[in-house]
């Protein structure tokens, strides 16, 4: 006789259905093995001989007219929450007088109807639905590990009591809340009491009778062949998964004569008919072009357009954090100039706002204040006939960074500006910062007990103000000292009809975008000069800082 083969993975699997799971159907095929299922039947001997003839080991019937064959070798095909009576509740549903509930009067009467159509169809194996009492002490007495001398924990305990099988109940609509939703100090007994997870289950259990023959109905011998739970979710657990291909499950009885038997369970549940697949696509067709037409008249169907020749910029933009800076309790002042050619905002935009105060951490050598402060805003470009030949002007985005004390004393930390992003699309920008300095103790002194410092008057002064009409823009005699820096997320976004239309506007827009990389480049040469600036500033003052008598030559500081 060949070794048999034996399915050793009996976890559980997970499935999702959108189908009811009333459809759902298993086949269970349970067979005993014995020596006597690999013996092959011979004809009956010739009369006279003294051999003993295989054939005498042949079945033979009983009473019940069940012959032993059948009582070894059951298959059945069972739906979900489908009822199937064991001999022990037909023994015990059968006297009226050993029900008590309404649901074994219930029982009660099927069996009635059952011995009245000629007795149960199934023999071995039977069921345990939700509502039976045989799930609540399963889910009762299911313990967390295999070991024998396991002590359930208090939550464990929690866990065992609640019923998890009531999806069927709904909340009232409009119920006032009889309990805070969030409790802030929470005690440890309503830790201890709040720590249940209550997900709504539904269980039903696939279970064979296992004694020997003669004497079924008795509970030491019901083992446990499949567990079905189903949430309302849709997701189905199956513990042993599908037979499918894999090979079947073994069960070995302990007693006085150990048997092994053998089962199976496979998904028999219809197919859904074309037809109905059909109709249900058909349903969710519908049921999508239902919600389409509800979102378009939420969103409405006119999209806003700029006016022709308009270039519509949107930045949603977020002050990440600053760092590098001498005080705490930090907050950033900041605002966006526009050009006064050809710019403009809507009347409702504002262009300017403030941080909360935020607390450093530290992060490495520096002390970082994180703000995660958001602002939008819109501004409008008229490009017109006029500023054709003209040098492109951007908005550019001013920050000023500011620390409060504990007695509510302001200091300056420092000033920055950066132009915006000319090419739309995401964008982190690290914004340099400086701020005034006057020489001398008392100067640092009274900044640090008093809390006063040199401010500009205005902040546009950072770069070249809006306000300048002369030539040359004079700073001298500003003595600045570098601070910290403040980072940006920018999220830029261009409209405008030139970038759809064609002819005359398209080659308008595009001697526009010639417009913005000349700018672009600008930009870049003015970083690069100020660069350059600060490099030269910063030796100058290191030359300033040495002793008298240690002279370094111009060349190397010019260099």
């Amino acid at each position: 006789m060949a070794e048999a083969v034996w399915s050793a993975d009996a976890g559980e699997a997970v499935y999702r259905s959108r189908d009811p799971v009333r459809n759902l159907r298993l086949r269970v095929h349970l067979q005993r093995i014995t020596s006597g299922n690999f013996l092959h039947y011979q004809p009956a001997a010739q009369s006279g001989t003294d051999l003993i003839d295989l054939a005498t080991f042949r079945p033979q019937p009983i009473a019940s007219g069940h012959r032993l064959d059948e009582d070894e070798e059951e298959e059945v095909v069972i739906g979900w929450q489908e009822k199937l009576f064991s001999q022990f509740e037909v023994d015990v549903y059968q006297n009226e007088a050993a029900c008590q509930s309404p649901l074994d009067h219930q029982y009660h009467q099927e069996i009635l109807k059952l011995e009245n159509s000629g007795g149960r169809k199934n023999r071995r194996i039977f069921t345990y639905t939700d509502s039976d009492r045989y799930t609540n002490l399963e889910e009762h007495c299911q313990k967390m590990t295999t070991a024998a001398s396991e002590v359930p924990s208090f939550l464990v305990e929690r866990m065992a009591n609640v019923r998890r099988r009531r999806q069927d109940r709904r909340g009232m609509e409009g119920g006032i809340l009889k309990s805070r939703i969030v409790t802030w100090e929470p005690s440890e007994e309503f830790v201890r009491n709040s720590h249940v997870i209550n997900t709504p289950l539904q269980t039903m259990y696939i279970m064979a009778d296992l004694g020997p023959y003669g004497k079924l109905g008795y509970k030491k011998y019901e083992h446990v062949l499949c567990t079905l739970k189903v949430d309302s979710n849709g997701v189905i657990t199956v513990k042993p998964d599908f037979t499918g291909l894999k090979a079947p499950y073994r069960i070995e009885t302990e007693g006085e004569k150990q048997e092994l038997w053998k089962y199976t369970i496979d998904n028999v549940s219809s197919l859904a008919q074309p037809e109905e697949e059909e109709r249900e696509q058909r349903v969710f067709k519908d049921l999508y072009g239902r919600h389409k037409e509800y979102l378009s008249s939420l969103v409405g169907t006119d999209f806003e357009m700029p006016v022709p020749g308009t270039l519509r910029l949107f930045v949603n933009g977020e002050v990440v954090s600053a760092q590098g800076y001498e005080y705490d309790n930090l907050y950033v002042h900041f605002f966006v100039e526009l050009p006064n050619t050809n710019w403009s905002s809507p009347a409702f935009q504002q262009l300017s706002g403030i941080t909360q105060t935020c607390a450093t951490k530290s992060l490495g050598m520096d002390q970082v204040a994180y703000f995660c402060y958001p602002f939008t805003f819109e501004a409008l470009f008229l490009h017109g006939e006029e500023s054709a030949d003209a040098l492109l002007e951007w908005p550019v985005l001013y920050c000023e960074v500011l620390s409060l004390d504990f007695w509510q004393r302001y200091r300056v930390e420092g000033y920055g500006a950066v132009v915006l992003p000319v090419t739309p699309g995401s964008h982190t920008l690290t914004v340099s910062t400086w701020r005034p300095m006057e020489l001398g103790t008392v100067a640092e002194l009274r900044r640090f007990f008093i809390g006063g410092s040199l401010e500009l008057e205005d902040l546009s002064y950072v770069r070249i103000p809006g306000t300048f009409k002369g030539e040359r823009l004079s700073r001298f005699g500003l003595r600045t000292e570098t601070t910290g820096s403040v980072t940006f997320r920018l999220h830029c976004l261009q409209q405008s009809r030139a970038f759809m239309e064609l002819s005359s506007l398209r080659k308008r827009m595009q001697s526009f975008l010639n417009h913005l990389e000349g700018f672009n480049q600008q930009s870049c040469v003015e970083n690069v000069l100020e660069a350059f600036y600060r490099a030269r500033r910063r030796m100058q003052e290191a030359r300033e800082s040495l002793p008298q008598n240690l002279v370094i030559p111009s060349e190397t500081v010019e260099s």
